[in-house]
């Protein structure tokens, strides 16, 4: 049997032996292509970069080891029990590998876990939730001044709706008729933007994970506790509000997030509570009361603007995220419009819920 070429290479490239050499994907992620590189030796997890999303690769792997540093030294001294995604060392003592017209990094296997892309019980939310609690705690002392913006913007609203509205305007790919109804819709949701604008100054700016989706965290496949939160790209400088917010986006619906069966799209009511309990419990003693009560702002824009990202991408001629088929981007992102129509539809209850745990 002939040994795949990138597997070879990047398995000499890593120190892992050439013994049994396997590569196969794995989870489900719409930006960087991840697989699972086995030899005889060891496991480990490999990446090929986005480098259009990450133009500067080198200041990821940066970002991503001082983060690993900080939760080490935590860990050291029992103060974070989670394990660590950890960066493994080319034979050169480098982090990246040009390999396939691309740019690789290896990550250490975690064994004994698994991820899932859709929530499937109270339990399970307030335990992902809590694990991430943990990890903003363990990163509170941590100076986010140290991390380089690897995507400037990522979660400034203003500058969304303004890439939107240029794709709008340009239509490349003569896909706004098909969308219209879309299009209006976001347009009329810009006051969110406002809302956002007048909490600046007034919460902290905090080390952020910016994107606490439910498959960045891996679950022990014994006791099903929370076992690692991983994906550290996106870490930088933000609000709390923020990783509240992308947790209520993927942890409450029933469906994943390019479902079309919009009927059943919607916030579950008890996942939501399980968050807000799970998440803001280990936050107690250093969160503010202006941040708990920015929390209910955070579930709004962040499933607002994943869905105004996707469509977005879909008029722009899906540049950004991975597609499996023409329509994809816009099915997300109509999706993601019914999720957060749901969310201003039970707004009183999830207040109420938030509320509680702000007075606890």
């Amino acid at each position: 049997m002939q040994l795949n070429p990138i597997a070879v290479h990047l398995s000499e490239s890593f120190g892992v032996g050439n013994q049994h050499i396997s590569i196969k994907p794995i989870g489900s992620g719409l930006i960087n292509s991840t697989w699972l590189l086995s030899t005889a030796k060891k496991s480990l997890v490999v990446q090929k970069l986005n480098v259009d999303v990450f133009p500067e690769p080198g200041l990821l792997v940066k970002n991503a080891r001082l983060i690993e540093q900080h939760l080490t030294s935590k860990q050291q001294l029992g103060e974070y029990n989670l394990d660590i995604i950890r960066h493994v060392a080319t034979i050169n003592n480098d982090y990246l590998v040009n390999c396939d017209q691309g740019v690789w990094r290896a990550l250490e296997f975690i064994g004994g876990s698994y991820s899932d892309d859709v929530v499937t019980n109270a339990t399970q939310a307030q335990t992902a939730a809590n694990a991430f609690g943990q990890f903003a705690v363990a990163l509170e002392d941590f100076d986010a001044e140290q991390l380089h913006h690897v995507i400037p913007d990522f979660h400034n609203l203003a500058m969304r709706a303004q890439t939107f509205k240029t794709a709008v305007s340009l239509d490349p790919e003569q896909r706004l008729a098909s969308c219209q109804a879309e299009v209006d819709f976001c347009l009329s949701q810009f006051t969110l933007i406002d809302e956002l604008q007048a909490l600046a100054g007034s919460i902290p700016v905090r080390p952020c994970h910016n994107d606490t989706k439910i498959n960045n965290m891996l679950f022990c496949e014994q006791s099903h506790n929370a076992k690692a939160v991983i994906d550290l790209d996106t870490c930088m400088p933000g609000y709390w509000l923020y990783d509240f917010g992308d947790m209520v986006r993927t942890f409450c619906s029933p469906e994943q997030e390019d479902s079309t069966d919009l009927s059943n799209v919607g916030v579950r009511e008890e996942i939501f509570a399980a968050i807000v309990k799970g998440y803001v419990e280990p936050l107690k003693g250093l969160i503010t009361e202006q941040e708990k009560q920015s929390f209910w702002l955070g579930a709004k824009v962040m499933t607002f603007m994943i869905g105004l990202r996707f469509l977005t991408d879909y008029i722009d001629g899906d540049n950004y995220f991975s597609i499996k088929h023409a329509n994809h981007n816009l099915e997300r992102a109509q999706n993601q419009f019914a999720l957060y129509k749901d969310i201003i539809a039970k707004q009183s209850t999830l207040k109420a819920i938030l509320a509680q745990a702000e007075n606890n």
